[in-house]
């Protein structure tokens, strides 16, 4: 039987999602109680794999178990995962489900604070004192639609068949003092949405204009695109699937 979790975290205290040597993961917590709980080892498969220090408001993935799930399994989870992990929910699906390769969208936000505020300081980037063209971002953000090659805002060493991507959202959102970049996709490629922001910024400071930003895209150079943005500002918000 297969089933989907459906969860949340703050990735402050991690070094992603996924496990790696000598260092604490997302997965690797969520593994160990799992086979905790259930007593036999399981690891489990996540829609993605989010960077040291990024959240996630909805974050997917799925495990195989020979018999059915108690109704209680999602409480028992939370009883002993750390409070910056939440279970929201475990609901059994069909037999070749896929939280990674079946996932149809992602939906991330990147939050900046502009200004100072003590309490956003683990979620959000904070501007101080630059001011931003945000009409300006927006038009270039709107450039990311005509385009399907993002080799420019991704990581140098990564190892993908691909840098396509479909982006179907994104655009910026100024509420009060937050300003948040909405962007969704069929797939992101690793540090890309960092590094489309960081790029977008420099748009909105008047250090490049939107003529640059398409050359950027263009040149398909990581080295032309602006710097990776904190992590901290960073959400996983949504996961879509056909079937959930």
């Amino acid at each position: 039987m297969r089933y989907f979790i459906k969860l949340a975290y703050n990735g402050k205290n991690y070094h992603g999602w996924q496990v790696q040597p000598d260092a604490v993961s997302i997965q690797e917590k969520i593994n160990t109680a799992i086979s905790t709980i259930l007593r036999q080892e399981i690891n489990i498969v996540g829609a993605g794999r989010t960077d040291a220090g990024v959240h996630a408001s909805e974050m997917y993935a799925h495990f195989d178990i020979d018999y059915p799930l108690n109704d209680n399994f999602a409480y028992k989870l939370n009883a002993i995962l750390p409070d910056d992990i939440v279970i929201i929910n475990v609901q059994q699906v069909h037999k070749d489900a896929h939280a990674r390769f079946d996932a149809t969208s992602r939906s991330y936000e990147y939050k900046i604070w502009l200004g100072r505020n003590p309490f956003l300081l683990e979620t959000s980037w904070q501007l101080h004192h630059q001011k931003l063209n945000i009409e300006l971002m927006n038009q270039a953000a709107e450039i990311l639609y005509q385009y399907e090659d993002f080799e420019c805002f991704s990581k140098v060493k990564t190892d993908v068949n691909t840098f396509n991507c479909t982006i179907t959202n994104a655009k910026w959102v100024l509420n009060g003092h937050e300003l948040t970049f909405h962007i969704s996709a069929n797939r992101f490629l690793r540090n890309m949405v960092r590094a489309i922001v960081g790029t977008l910024i420099e748009v909105g400071l008047g250090k490049i204009t939107i003529d640059d930003f398409k050359k950027i895209i263009e040149s398909k150079n990581r080295s032309n695109a602006g710097v990776s943005v904190p992590a901290k500002g960073l959400f996983l918000t949504k996961v879509i699937y056909d079937y959930i």
